[in-house]
């Protein structure tokens, strides 16, 4: 889909591929074009520096309808969205399948240490963590819930405050997250 978006984007704008022009300004559009078209998908601004593999992905998963132990298109649950954003986004392996077992992997992390791709645990059922999603930034995280399937939700929202049970990130691998910058 990105694909497509950034053909379109070069044939309505053949000024960017003039001969004679560097590909800095050429880039800088493009980076722009992709901040803004994420931001306007997802409903909130998302930060200068970002994962784009990570959005491009939560974006084609959006909507996608929530099913106990789903892991596809079809049908998904909250730790296999989580599972599937961080094997394919981020390059990483969670090495658990439930979200009271990724949080038992997972360093704990301070509110103010966030980053982008780290998890948010909720203890919803019985005071046991029993859903997850992926923090993005803002307050935001995308997660699979029960009733609205593959959402962006806000940590402030009453509900998400009463049930939150923590922050975790990956032990070994928490420089593994590539931003924009990073990758060029």
């Amino acid at each position: 889909m990105l694909k497509r978006l950034l053909l379109i984007l070069c044939l309505l704008c053949p000024r960017l591929i003039s001969v004679g022009q560097g590909a800095t300004p050429y880039i800088d559009i493009i980076k722009e074009y992709q901040h803004n078209y994420f931001s306007q998908e997802l409903g909130f601004t998302i930060p200068e520096v970002y994962n784009i593999t990570l959005y491009d992905t939560i974006v084609s998963w959006l909507g996608t309808p929530y099913k106990f132990a789903g892991n596809c298109e079809k049908g998904i649950d909250c730790s296999g969205f989580v599972t599937i954003l961080y094997d394919h986004a981020l390059g990483l392996k969670l090495g658990a399948r439930n979200s009271a077992e990724i949080y038992q992997k997972m360093e704990k992390v301070d509110p103010e240490e966030m980053k982008e791709g780290d998890l948010i645990f909720f203890s919803i059922k019985k005071r046991r963590i029993s859903h997850i999603g992926v923090y993005l930034s803002n307050n935001k995280f995308v997660h699979s819930s029960t009733s609205k399937g593959v959402i962006i939700s806000d940590l402030n929202e009453p509900y998400y405050k009463r049930y939150f049970a923590g922050f975790g990130r990956q032990k070994t691998d928490a420089a593994n997250f590539i931003t924009q910058d990073k990758a060029e």
